[in-house]
Parts: C-alpha cells; structure tokens; sequence
C-alpha cells in the first residue's frame, strides 16, 4: 500500500493546485527538496539516515543570475512499480560533470595552467573562491573572473567583469559576450586560455576586473 503523505501536505497540495491535480498526485513515491544558502555536515548525514527521498540544494545569486548546486540526495525507499521504474530511468541519465570532474580529467599541463591562473586570481586582496557545479566562481563584492575547464580543447574559459567596448578584442582569444548569456557574469569579456602566453596576455585584463569589483 502507497504512503499518504501528512494531512498538512495534502492540504497545502490541494491549495496551491487544486483539487482535480491533487488527486491525479502519485504519492507513493514523494521527494523532498530542501533549498538553503548553505548546509551543515551534520545535515548531510542526516538525510542519509531519515530513510526518505531528500535533496539538499544550495543555491547562490550573482547581480541576477541565480545557481544551484546539489549537496546531497538520498534515494529513500521505492513502493510502487510507477516509483521503481522512475528510479531506473532516473539511475540511467547520467549526472552533469562538475567543473572539479572535468578538471581531474584535464591533462598534466591543463591542471598546471589553471594552477597559476587560480594563483593569479587569488593573490589580488580579498578575492575569494567558490566553486560552483559548472564553473569556478572568483569574487569580492560580486564576481570578478569565473572559470570553465574545457579538457577537450585543452582551455580554460575565463569571464571578466569588463565593459567588451574597453578591450581590444582578439579572434580566438577574447570575445564580447554581451546577450550571450555567460555563467556567473552578464554581459563582460570571455577570454581562452591555452598556454603560459595566453594567461601572460589576460594578466592586465584580470587585474582590470579585479579593480572593478
């Protein structure tokens, strides 16, 4: 028999959604999604030990961006073949990489080039890190630089907080990123890194960015 959920649960479902979609709810097999700007560990092991389907997501907002990040996720118990058969296709789509599994998985000399720009950014006062799941985000007040790692390509992908119309633009090298969307940074400068001459050249608009901020 199929779990009921708490009567403050149905009744909260019927209000929001109404009565007709409450009814047509699968219950058997109910997730809980708990979104916070930061957890404990405590809480981690905690949800491991509840016995229930839980998410713990945080989430972090740059000028008007907002991201989340998965923390944690316990499977719980399954009742029903409607909630096994989700299960299975949920096992077989394959999670997104994070930024720190496609570093891992860079070459020697890619580890080493993010190595000296982490070093480059973080030696600029009160800049700090905070990795995020697709990128590496550098910031003071807001972000500064945020970093992609492309092992494919052999390239860091680096966005700036700079106006692209004060920048002498380079084909291949950097670009104006103005509608196009980047993570973390709206509307600055992208630049691609692929060699020691590369981060020579992005040195100035680095500490540029840096001073902007």
């Amino acid at each position: 028999m199929a779990p009921r959920p708490p009567p403050r649960v149905r009744e909260l479902t019927r209000e929001k959604l109404g009565d007709q979609a409450a009814a047509e709810i699968d219950w058997s097999a109910p997730r809980i999604v708990c979104v916070a700007g930061a957890f404990t560990h405590h809480d981690t092991v905690a949800v491991e030990m509840i016995g229930h389907r839980i998410d713990l997501v945080t989430y972090r907002v740059f000028e008007d961006v907002l991201t989340l990040q998965l923390i944690a996720s316990a499977g719980g118990s399954r009742t029903s073949a409607r909630g096994r058969a989700s299960g299975s296709a949920r096992a077989a789509s394959p999670a997104p990489k994070s930024v720190q599994q496609y570093l891992d998985e860079s070459p020697e000399d890619l580890k080493e080039l993010y190595a000296d720009l982490d070093e480059l950014l973080l030696s600029h006062r009160d800049v700090l890190k905070e990795p995020q799941l697709h990128y590496v985000a550098y910031r003071r007040i807001v972000n500064v630089a945020t970093v992609r790692v492309q092992p494919r390509n052999r390239l860091l992908v680096v966005n700036l907080r700079l106006d692209p119309d004060s920048v002498e633009l380079q084909e291949g090298f950097s670009r104006d990123m103005r509608g196009l969307g980047a993570l973390g940074i709206r509307d600055g400068v992208e630049v691609r890194i692929g060699s020691r001459e590369d981060l020579e050249r992005a040195t100035d608009l680095i500490q540029r960015s840096v001073e902007v901020a």
